[in-house]
């Protein structure tokens, strides 16, 4: 016989996962929690979608105020026997007079199907455990937006109590089982049993309590159970999950403010899916609908809302004869495809969610996915000086790349972060960015000099010429190597390959000849005793690169010394000033300048000293790693000089 109750998971002897870890995997992402919804299940929906149906998959979010007529259930069926508010605070929301409730729906999906006891033995199909049970599982979907089972916390996040119901309906055996259950986490606590103390991990479910493990209320009793709820009834041959946040956290906003808020930022995150696809007839591969108190939100069309219309031109570029292929060329390996496209057009107006994208007047932004085209990111190129003046990019990475860029992912999927991986695949991650540096400047034909005696150089010229590579906060400058073919002058950071050595055809009368005997510095004179030599060269790998160390954003140069013999290594830094044909070095009162953190070996350990020996010839790379000033570029010059034996 079902017996419905609450069950509070206690510790058992061989330890379990605590409710506030679970909470927690998601880490602290930039990304505000009704975004991460959005992405977190409609990632979820698009990974179950029916391959052989050939409609789009129906994803939904709703949110209600619960009717009297059905109030009086929700506080009789899900506070009975519910945990005492210390260790759950579901009564603080179910007992005031308005209960508030936000669904997240998807129908064309899987739904939650396979066992419901995570013991039972199966490769494939566990999708009820997963989200209801175990948490971290890897993903079963080959080219799926998912990796890992993080992102469930996020529904248990937005509610108050940290508490959901699932109503879900799958295949079983040849037929359809509907499947409902409640699920809570919140924090973990000791509890006075008649026994002694007993510790609980804050993990708490809904259900039916009579046998040995709490289950979903199946079949008839789980869609009666459903209609005293008021929630929707599945149709005859429906499958699909409906996950209900009790009492939302709308951060004090008017419910109709954030349905408004859901309708555009779905349009942002999930624009590809909006697409027509070949799933039949022409029809998108995902159809999106938001609704508040009974009133409709319009999803807006990507293809008719500035400026998601030239991200839809820049997918379409993608796919056609003007779409580039992007390839690493050591270790070789096809990365995937960009498209570009650039217009002029006027200003825009930020949105709140656009900021969220940092995305305001100006767009000069790659939109980054994977095979299951759900937006990772969009990262930033240079920012034109122009704020008429704007261009868009997809980049859509190989089916064989997946994997690889699936791991330099954070749980949010929000980013591709190539410090997270080892060798080759940091590399093409960090190849796969500078590679659409490379196109961005040929798409914006950025030429023209640095500053007076420097190469013309493209990416030299961008440097100084644009605002930030990473919008509103920090950038990397100075892209020239200025050594002529053959030459042991010095360079300068950047360009890709080599730091664009092979292109540097200028010299840099500052640098280019020597210094005295024993010296180390930029363009010392010549005493008439003192013999004349020339510095050993740096060999630059590739442009300055985003990374973290001691938990902090950095800038990373690549290099290694080509020349045989013992060098003293330093760094010179300087802001690069916008627009103009200069470097600062002597900052304004207060100012904050780049400095140098250190460098870092080929082993990976941090020699934290302003200048370093290091014997050339060995072709091992090196890395100076410099901490930026924020809201500036910042221009990087390696200098060497020979170390005289004694």
């Amino acid at each position: 016989m079902t017996k419905v109750s609450w069950f509070s998971q206690p510790f058992p002897p061989e330890g379990a996962s605590v409710a506030e870890g679970i909470r927690n995997q998601l880490g602290r992402p930039e990304l505000d929690l009704l975004t991460i919804l959005i992405r977190e299940s409609a990632q979820n929906s698009w990974d179950a979608r029916l391959r052989h149906r050939p409609q789009p998959v129906d994803y939904a979010i709703s949110m209600w105020t619960v009717s009297p007529a059905h109030a009086g259930a929700w506080r009789e069926l899900l506070l009975q026997n519910a945990p005492p508010n210390e260790h759950l605070p579901i009564r603080q929301s179910l007992k005031p007079a308005l209960i508030r409730v936000m669904a997240i729906s998807d129908r064309g999906t899987t739904g939650l199907r396979g066992p419901t006891r995570a013991d039972k033995a199966v490769t494939k199909d566990h999708d009820f455990v997963s989200f209801v049970r175990n948490v971290g599982e890897p993903r079963d979907t080959e080219l799926g937006g998912g990796t890992y089972g993080f992102g469930k916390g996020i529904f248990y996040l937005i509610s108050r109590p940290g508490t959901v119901l699932l109503h879900t309906r799958c295949e079983v055996d040849g037929g359809y089982e509907t499947r409902l259950m409640g699920c809570a986490l919140w924090n973990s606590y000791v509890a006075d049993e008649p026994g002694g103390p007993t510790r609980y991990t804050g993990r708490h479910w809904w259900g039916d309590v009579s046998g040995e493990v709490v289950e979903p209320l199946v079949g008839a009793e789980a869609d009666d159970m459903a209609r005293q709820l008021g929630l929707r009834p599945f149709r005859p041959e429906e499958t699909g999950t409906t996950v209900i946040v009790i009492d939302p956290d709308l951060s004090g906003r008017e419910p109709s403010v954030v349905a408004a808020y859901l309708a555009e930022t779905i349009s942002w995150h999930l624009w590809p899916k909006m697409l027509e696809a070949s799933v039949g007839d022409g029809l998108p591969a995902m159809r999106f609908s938001v609704t508040c108190d009974g009133l409709d939100y319009p999803v807006p069309d990507p293809h008719k809302t500035r400026p998601l219309n030239l991200f839809v031109a820049a997918y379409e570029a993608m796919h056609g004869p003007d779409g580039k292929v992007l390839e690493c060329y050591k270790p070789k390996k096809r990365l995937g495809r960009l498209g570009l496209v650039k217009r002029p057009a006027p200003a825009l107006e930020a949105t709140d969610a656009s900021r969220m994208v940092e995305i305001e007047n100006t767009v000069h932004h790659i939109c980054l996915m994977r095979p299951a085209e759900l937006v990772v990111t969009y990262r930033p190129g240079p920012k034109p000086s122009s704020e008429y003046q704007h261009y868009a990019g997809v980049f859509r990475a190989d089916p064989e790349m997946d994997e690889t860029y699936a791991r330099a992912e954070p749980p949010t999927h929000d980013a591709w972060n190539p410090q997270s991986l080892d060798y080759p695949e940091s590399t093409f991650v960090n190849t796969t960015f500078r590679r659409i540096d490379e196109a961005l400047a040929g798409l914006l034909d950025l030429g023209g000099g640095v500053r007076g005696g420097s190469a013309k150089i493209a990416l030299g010229a961008a440097s100084t010429r644009f605002s930030s590579l990473i919008g509103g906060a920090w950038g990397v400058g100075g892209a020239t190597a200025y050594s002529k073919p053959g030459s042991t002058d010095t360079g300068t950071a950047g360009g890709e390959g080599g730091g664009g050595i092979e292109g540097g055809t200028a010299d840099r009368p500052a640098n280019d000849s020597t210094t005295p005997t024993g010296g180390a510095g930029k363009g010392g004179g010549m005493g008439p005793n003192l013999t004349r030599r020339r510095r050993p060269r740096v060999e630059y790998i590739g442009d300055p690169y985003h990374g973290e160390r001691f938990g902090a954003p950095v800038l990373i140069q690549e290099f290694r010394l080509p020349v045989p013999g013992s060098q003293l290594v330093r760094v010179d830094l300087a802001v690069a000033l916008v627009g103009a044909s200069g470097r600062e070095t002597d900052p304004p009162l207060n100012a904050e300048m780049p400095t140098l953190i250190g460098w870092e070996d080929a082993r990976g350990s941090l020699h934290e000293i302003p200048s370093c020996h290091i014997t050339g010839g060995d072709g091992l790379i090196w890395r100076a790693i410099i901490r930026p000033a924020r809201d500036t570029m910042t221009e990087i010059d390696i200098i060497t000089d020979p170390v005289q034996a004694s």
